[in-house]
């Protein structure tokens, strides 16, 4: 039955639309207007201090998009301005009903609903992801996340405590003030939707920066808030460089708590920029997730899976299941079939329907990805296909599978961030648990195995946020997403995530007699 069942999904794209979202693509636009390009401060759109911009490209083609505002320091000052004085007590937005916060969430989830195609154009634009992965899976999870934490702003409470004396005790969960937001260029609309709905739906005031090179889409969702219904202040986004705009909002005295999604170099920074005011900090960092594939389980399943973990968003998650560990009864298979599947991985126009992978998000990136796989074959690798650049225009790589990978090699040790498949074999479990743990990372994993026992106990031995079993990348917002080790440290969605944007007030009130 089991075996069925996954076989009905052996295929990716099917997977991943029956997953996220029923509704059937509409024919992508290319050329969709750029309409939002400038710092978004107080609910108006204004040019920076400096009247500096940066381009954002299109990885596609390496050309530029558009001309963008490029925040820095003193606009994030003005901007934490902006949001002290839309959290000043006695504010609207401090005495709205927290239903009501629920209300615009809904609005802005429900806008999001009608620009849906606008949006899912503008991202696969801007960051490269095919137009059906943009349509079908970044923006329904993204309107299902503020739906979500929505439905959290008025059951988010505290407690009352019975404690000895004549006394009435309670808590009060309390928003934390100002908070600083650094999203990544790989889920621009999904991870500003992850920060945000939790931040908005308890309350808080929010600076955010969206990354340099995917700027777009978050801009155009600061518009759709003001149009929901959001106070000026409420919501304020500095497009910008990290070192400049990241850094001034890591340290800015008056933000309270900053969240951060993105590399494990970049979040030790902002850990440490934080420190001076002790600010509250969250990190969503890198990962190298193993991925462990017993010989009991359905091989051609198991194959496919293990490629969508790899390959989906062209190998761009902190979560892709890059370090393949398959049971020696099983491996030279697996390692034929993984490599046919790779073979037959279509990369192209990411607006065309056919494509199932475009470009890396800009030519660093692909140039890490080249030098990653040449250390591969250095380093004694067995290339089975792909492991060069994919073209001559826009930042494009071949579908990438290695075998014979050995623990000790930098691709099986280095999150490669890109369309790499590395495959390793071993003999027995307590190897693999072993093996599958020794590293500095701990935010996914994976298993799959027909066998309930194995299951269990794999689940619960690997260093992970997460562990899917039979499974790979399945999300939603009621389910907490974060890291062991230095993938990060806090969790983000479900009720978990409510816990990294509210403070905890004890109120303890003299009375002159308590009656059970």
């Amino acid at each position: 039955m089991l075996r069925t069942a996954l076989t009905r999904f052996s295929s990716a794209r099917a997977l991943s639309q029956a997953l996220y979202s029923t509704a059937a693509a509409p024919k992508p636009n290319p050329s969709p207007d750029i309409r939002c390009n400038q710092l978004f401060i107080n609910n108006e759109w204004v040019d920076s201090v400096s009247k500096k911009t940066f381009p954002t490209l299109n990885p596609s083609t390496g050309e530029v998009i558009c001309e963008v505002a490029e925040g820095d320091k003193a606009d994030v000052d003005i901007a934490v301005q902006a949001a002290k004085e839309a959290f000043r007590l006695g504010s609207p937005w401090r005495t709205m009903d927290a239903s009501y916060r629920g209300v615009l969430l809904n609005r802005l989830a429900d806008l999001m609903e009608r620009d849906r195609e606008y949006l899912a154009n503008l991202e696969t634009l801007d960051n490269g992801k095919p137009f059906s992965v943009s349509f079908a899976t970044d923006l329904a999870l993204s309107i299902k996340c503020y739906r979500y934490y929505a439905g959290w702003a008025g059951k988010n409470h505290g407690k009352t405590i019975p404690i000895d004396g004549d006394f009435f005790c309670y808590t009060r969960h309390e928003p934390v003030g100002v908070c600083g937001q650094i999203i990544p260029w790989n889920f621009p609309l999904l991870m500003q939707a992850w920060k945000l709905g939790p931040a908005l739906s308890t309350g808080n005031v929010v600076v955010m920066k969206p990354a340099e090179q995917t700027p777009l889409t978050a801009l155009y969702v600061a518009q759709l808030a003001k149009e929901a219904g959001f106070p000026p202040g409420v919501l304020n986004l500095i497009p910008g460089y990290g070192p400049t705009a990241g850094a001034a909002i890591a340290e800015h005295p008056e933000i309270e708590k900053v969240a951060f999604t993105g590399s494990t170099e970049v979040g030790k920074i902002i850990q440490r920029s934080a420190a001076d005011n002790l600010k509250r900090v969250t990190l969503e960092l890198g990962g190298k997730s193993p991925n462990v594939v017993f010989a009991d389980t359905d091989l051609d399943y198991a194959v496919e899976k293990s490629h969508f973990g790899l390959f989906f968003n062209m190998g761009q998650c902190c979560c892709a299941g890059s370090r393949i560990y398959v049971e020696d009864k099983v491996y030279d298979e697996f390692v034929r079939r993984s490599t046919e599947r790779a073979k037959r991985r279509t990369v192209g126009n990411p607006f065309d329907p056919n494509s199932e992978q475009g470009p890396q998000i800009d030519e660093e990136q692909m140039n890490k990805i080249i030098e990653l796989i040449e250390s591969g074959k250095k380093e004694g690798a067995t290339l089975n296909c792909g492991g060069d650049r994919a073209g001559d225009r826009g930042y494009f790589i071949q579908p990438t599978v290695f075998s014979d990978v050995q623990d000790g090699m930098r691709i099986n040790n280095e999150e490669i961030f890109g369309p790499v498949q590395q495959i390793a074999r071993f003999k027995d479990i307590d190897e693999v648990v072993e093996r599958a743990n020794l590293n500095t990372y701990g935010l996914a994993a994976s298993v799959f195995t027909s066998n309930i026992d194995k299951a269990i106990y794999m689940a619960n031995s690997l260093r992970g946020g997460t562990v899917w079993v039979n499974t790979y990348d399945v999300f939603d917002a009621a389910a907490p997403f974060g890291g062991f080790k230095q993938s990060g440290s806090g969790r983000e969605l479900g009720e978990y995530g409510l816990e990294a944007y509210t403070e905890v007030k004890t109120v303890t009130i003299r009375i002159p007699q308590k009656n059970a």
